[in-house]
Formats: C-alpha cells, sequence, structure tokens
C-alpha cells in the first residue's frame, strides 16, 4: 500500500487531513490475515474517535524467510523491523502487534503506547481437518521450544517437526498430512474465525502461553500525542503483559528460548506463573509468585531470580 503524504504537525499530534476532513492515523502492520485483522481492530476504535486509520501493510523478513528457524535468522526482531522503519520515517504513525511477538527490548524513539484487553490466552491442539483422533504416530508441527518442552511433560512419546508460516499456511500443511496436530494460539484462531478447528485447549497450568500471549501492543514515535487512544488500553491487561516481559527479560529470553509467563489480576495483586529452562543443565522449572498490581516489573524480576536460581540448585519452587 503506498505512503500517505506526509502534512506536518499540531500541538504534537501528526495531523494529515482525509477527505472527510478528518485527523488520519496511518496503522503499520505485517500482511499476514492475522495482522490485519489485528490491526483493523485497533483501527475500527479509531474510526469511531473520528480519526481516519488506514493501514499500511508490509512483509517484514521475518515473514519471507521460512526454511528456518527464528533463533538461526535473528529472531523475533525481524518481524518488527520494517514496522520501526516505517514509524521512524513517518510512513505510518503506529503500529499494532501480537505482544508476544514484540522483541523484549524496545526501542526509546518508538515506545510502547499501550495494550488492549486479553483475548484468550491458551495453547490449543489442533486435530487435521475432519480428524477426531490424534495420531501421535506423526510429528507435531511446531517451532517453539517453549511449547515443546511442556507438550513433552504431558505427552512424552510425542515428536516433532518445525513448521513456519503464518497460521493459514501451517493449517494449509496440517492438513496435506505433513503433521499429526499443530499447537498454535487459541486468540489467532478466534481472531481468524477458525475456532472450530481447535481440538483442546491446554490451561495456562498445563501449558503456560508466551509472555504477552492473546494481547494487543500499539507502539508509537516518539513526541506524539496518542490519547485518543486512552480508552482503548486495557490497564490490568497491561500490567500482566508488563510483569511476564520484565519475567522473559530478566532471564534474558529471546525468540525461541524456552521461557514462559503468565499472569493473573486478583483483586489488587497479581498472580504470575512462570517456566524457565537452562541451556547449561537442560533442566526446567516452574514456578508461582504473587505481588502488588502497582509493581508489575518488580513481580516479573522476582520470579525470574527464583526460578534461576531453583534451577541451578537443582530445588523446587511454588
Amino acid at each position: 500500500m503506498p505512503g500517505v503524504p506526509l502534512a506536518g504537525f499540531r500541538h504534537g499530534f501528526f495531523q494529515q487531513k482525509g477527505e472527510m476532513g478528518m485527523t488520519m492515523l496511518r496503522i503499520g502492520s505485517r500482511e499476514s490475515r492475522l495482522a490485519v485483522i489485528q490491526s483493523e481492530m485497533v483501527a475500527r476504535y479509531l474510526e469511531s474517535r473520528g480519526v481516519e486509520a488506514p493501514l499500511v501493510t508490509m512483509k517484514t523478513t521475518g515473514d519471507k524467510i521460512l526454511d528456518r528457524s527464528l533463533d538461526k535468522i535473528g529472531g523475533k526482531g525481524l518481524f518488527v523491523k520494517e514496522l520501526d522503519h516505517a514509524l521512524r520515517e513517518g510512513r505510518s504513525d503506529l503500529s499494532v502487534h501480537s505482544s508476544k511477538d514484540l522483541p523484549m527490548e524496545v526501542p526509546a524513539d518508538l515506545p510502547l503506547l499501550g495494550f488492549s484487553s486479553r483475548e484468550d490466552p491458551r495453547d490449543v491442539l489442533v486435530l487435521p481437518l475432519g480428524c477426531t483422533q490424534w495420531d501421535r504416530s506423526k510429528p507435531v508441527g511446531c517451532s517453539s521450544r517453549r511449547r515443546m518442552i511442556q507438550l513433552q511433560d504431558l505427552y512424552p512419546e510425542v515428536t516433532f517437526q518445525g513448521v513456519r508460516g503464518n497460521v493459514l499456511t501451517r493449517l494449509n500443511k496440517l492438513d496435506e498430512g505433513q503433521y499429526g496436530a499443530l499447537v498454535l494460539a487459541a486468540a489467532g484462531l478466534k481472531r481468524l474465525g477458525l475456532e472450530d478447528r481447535i481440538s483442546r485447549y491446554f490451561t495456562p497450568e498445563e501449558m503456560i502461553p508466551a509472555a504477552g500471549q492473546g494481547v494487543l501492543c500499539v507502539q508509537g514515535r516518539k513526541g506524539m500525542d496518542y490519547s485518543v487512544l486512552n480508552d482503548y488500553f486495557d490497564p490490568e491487561a497491561g500490567a500482566c503483559v508488563r510483569a511476564e516481559r520484565a519475567f522473559v527479560r530478566e532471564l534474558n529470553g529471546g525468540c525461541s528460548s524456552p521461557i514462559a509467563a503468565f499472569a493473573r489480576m486478583e483483586g489488587d495483586r497479581l498472580s504470575l506463573r512462570g517456566l524457565y529452562y537452562s541451556e547449561t543443565n537442560g533442566r526446567h522449572q516452574v514456578g508461582t509468585l504473587s505481588g502488588p498490581a502497582s509493581q508489575p516489573e518488580q513481580l516479573g524480576i522476582r520470579l525470574a531470580e527464583q526460578l534461576r536460581a531453583a534451577v541451578e540448585k537443582e530445588e523446587p519452587v511454588g
């Protein structure tokens, strides 16, 4: 989609006039169907507030390279690099991301503005179209070590084979018979209208989700006024995601690192459940910790420190 010509600033808010004379904020998005659907959710909110919100779609490096695992080609940053460039160059005014796909380190000039309410955070099992029984003689299509470790705890006999591509590409490969099953995020399937493909939900106790799973994140450019989005953001979901991201960041968790975190709000407190895997000794540990909802990052760091110490000492936690 071609860029929209620049029109200047007013009161720190990027101003452009569309045909109806409304303020315009262009949304940078990956061009996959799921990414577009998610960006359109934010666009509809903006339009309800009188702001035109055309999408500026692009294929990222991570979308182009599908024959290698992410950890071998640069990690999650490959899914945001082009979107970051578009923001910096003024070709877009904000970006919409799945929070779980956002790198832990965010550039200071492109701050995270806030987080959406949370869709279903669970991971799910998906069988080939028309199948009701899981054929475990075939590998599970999965490239996430976080999912592999936890699924093997539940089903020690399963094997895995890497799978890349967007959700629809993965489902096509499954239905062609390449895999016995896939493990995917419930949120993505539901947003795509594919909830009927779900064969089994894994509770967060059985399989801890990726940090930020089910939550959208909006990223902007430093110095701009995005106050029109204030009511879109969910403070409780934001606190949960900040705790989860702090946990992963403290453990230096990258895209393929088998680290997981999931927080729940319980009154004025957060309960955070996490998984840490040690590349050094091959052990993993799960634990839960609660703390004030007003201090989500501190909670994430504390649980990370406890799990890391437990794995090193081979002691149980929580």
